[in-house]
């Protein structure tokens, strides 16, 4: 019984001894990694620091914006003379799970005429016709092939409003890739434009 009470107290001893020796007074200092290569990458990743990089300059990473970048969440146009028609058009936080916040509160901010739907029209050849078809049927040369690609006009489809139909442009939806990164937001409002003008059978 002596030798099992021994053996318990020198067991919290070590446990206490191992844990007072892993903590460092520096906060940003983990201390000793068990298995490290089980979650760091092998490759070095360009928005993390985890060592050096041998071949850039001060062994970064991250490297600097090129000298006169200008920041994307900076880019603002404007439509009418008003104070509020000053529209930062970057900026757009809804996160891709979030379709109906989108639905409720977007609205576009792009005025609806003869020159911004021409051009929507422009955009949604370059884009989307190619699955979606010129009419929006779904039956354009890749849809056909993809297969599950909507008609805008069906029942199904042609009561969706403009929040919605800007969010499954900006982040995708089912097998609908995301368009974000390639077409701009002023750009995505116009294609809005004349898709709406497609669910009318028009």
């Amino acid at each position: 019984m002596k030798f099992k009470s021994l053996y318990r107290y020198l067991l919290v001893a070590g446990v206490l001894l191992t844990a007072a020796a892993g903590c460092k007074k520096d906060p940003n200092n983990p201390g000793t990694e068990y298995a490290p290569n089980m979650y760091l990458p092998v490759g070095y990743e360009p928005y993390k620091q985890e060592k050096a990089n041998p071949i850039n300059p001060m062994g970064l990473t991250m490297r600097l914006p090129v000298a006169g970048t200008v920041a994307r969440r900076n880019y603002k146009t404007s439509f009418g003379n008003a104070d509020s028609a000053s529209v930062d058009l970057m900026v757009y936080n809804i996160p891709a799970d979030s379709i109906s916040i989108a639905e409720r509160v977007l609205k576009n901010p792009v005025p609806l005429n003869e020159k911004s739907l021409a051009e929507g029209k422009v955009l949604y050849d370059r884009y989307c016709q190619h699955c979606h078809g010129a009419s929006g049927a779904g039956d354009g040369k890749v849809g056909a092939m993809y297969k599950g690609v909507p008609n805008y006009a069906s029942d199904a489809y042609k009561n969706l409003n403009e929040g919605h139909i800007f969010h499954v442009i900006t982040h995708g939806k089912a097998r609908m890739w995301p368009h974000g990164s390639q077409i701009n937001p002023e750009e995505r409002w116009k294609i809005v434009h004349y898709v709406q003008k497609l669910q009318k059978g028009a």
